[in-house]
């Protein structure tokens, strides 16, 4: 059913557009020549995270936070093995997405620590990824509330998360 819901999307839009009387090929073609520019704008904050990102996995601080902090996230009913999954998610999608990989090569897919990893990764957003984009893009600087709200919110949805999973 799923494979039918894009096409039918894409021909709702097209009658829509041909009943509006917008010429849907011309006006893909200018939003296309916009994104090159918007893609050269916000390359220089998402190369910035990657390699941020990187350096802290080769030079091991997230190997050493996750066990620094493993008391209480433990506390908190998260698994050791979880800890660096959830440090490194608010920055970037695919280096948790490689973890993930991980947890679910090295646990099985049906382990409680693998469903955790899966139910994290579903509740959560790479938060200074996001925050990059959107500052590239808008006037607002001033993040003072968001970035730490978003953080908390992450790791509330990671405990409520493992929580879940213990239950079910």
């Amino acid at each position: 059913m799923s494979s039918y819901i894009i096409p039918l999307i894409f021909i709702i839009l097209f009658c829509y557009a041909k009943h509006k009387k917008v010429n849907t090929y011309d006006t893909f073609v200018k939003g296309a020549k916009k994104s090159i520019p918007l893609v050269v704008s916000i390359f220089p904050y998402i190369a910035t995270i990657m390699i941020a990102v990187a350096l802290l996995r080769v030079s091991g601080i997230t190997t050493f936070l996750a066990n620094l902090l493993s008391p209480i996230f433990g506390f908190f009913g998260i698994p050791t093995e979880l800890i660096e999954l959830i440090l490194l998610r608010p920055f970037t999608g695919s280096g948790s997405f490689a973890l993930l990989n991980d947890v679910l090569t090295n646990y099985g897919p049906d382990s409680y620590i693998s469903r955790c990893a899966c139910v994290i990764l579903g509740c959560s957003e790479t938060i200074f990824y996001v925050t990059t984009v959107y500052i590239s893009q808008t006037k607002v600087k001033k993040l003072l509330y968001a970035i730490p709200i978003a953080l908390f919110c992450a790791l509330f949805g990671s405990i409520l998360a493992c929580l879940l999973c213990k239950i079910l």
